[in-house]
């Protein structure tokens, strides 16, 4: 699976990767909706850290669709509640 952080460029991922990734974002989405900026800050950190952490980078000239896109590590908690769908950021 492809995951692009906006402004940062795209890692290969695996299934079970994805799974265990899946807990961030249930921590980030918590955040969201309960409207805790700091919460929603340190969750969004560690998933984009995870995600650099587990993924295996791409070639910057590589032209991969993107499976799952997250936000840039500066997004703010009101554009991050734009993108979410009833799964969170990362379905599943």
């Amino acid at each position: 699976m492809i995951v692009r952080i906006l402004g940062e460029g795209q890692w290969n991922v695996t299934d079970a990767q994805v799974a265990s990734l899946n807990e961030l974002d249930s921590a980030v989405e918590s955040a969201v909706d309960g409207g805790d900026r700091e919460t929603f800050a340190q969750s969004l950190d560690a998933l984009l850290a995870a995600v650099r952490s587990v993924g295996v980078p791409l070639p910057d000239e590589s032209l991969e669709d993107s499976d799952l896109i997250l936000p840039p590590s500066d997004a703010t908690l009101e554009e991050v509640r734009e993108l979410l769908n009833d799964d969170g950021l990362i379905p599943g």
